[in-house]
């Protein structure tokens, strides 16, 4: 039972991650002129993205095979990182105009890179069915 309700939430998250980088939070921004309401609503969803994967991670835990999922904790660990540390880091350099010498739009490049790296994580393990 525990095993199937992993593999639905699994599917679920790696569907969602990459959806949200490839169309949703484009289309908020396409769709909503407010740019910055359309990234309010973005960090709120990256957040809940957040959540998701430690879900996921908790619930692998839980497995017989839980070593398998190296990846995907490796994702929940990215995203973290980014919940965590880089928002409060973006929301500074965004006031102050600097963080570290970097700008707002260079700490979100970085937040972008680390994104993209947790969703190569998460492909690594559709793709080769390391969690089974």
């Amino acid at each position: 039972m525990i095993r199937n309700a992993f593999r639905v939430l699994f599917v679920l998250w790696a569907g969602s991650l990459w959806s949200l980088a490839a169309w949703v939070a484009p289309t908020l921004f396409y769709a909503q002129s407010d740019r910055h309401l359309a990234g309010v609503l973005a960090a709120r969803l990256f957040s809940i993205e957040t959540y998701v994967s430690l879900g996921v991670a908790a619930l692998a835990l839980l497995l017989p095979g839980r070593m398998r999922f190296v990846w995907g904790y490796v994702a929940a660990a990215l995203l973290s990182v980014n919940e965590w540390i880089l928002k409060g880091i973006m929301a500074q350099a965004h006031v102050h105009g600097a963080v570290a010498f970097l700008s707002f739009g260079a700490w979100h490049a970085v937040s972008a890179a680390l994104y993209l790296l947790a969703c190569l994580a998460v492909l690594r393990l559709v793709w080769k069915e390391d969690f089974r």
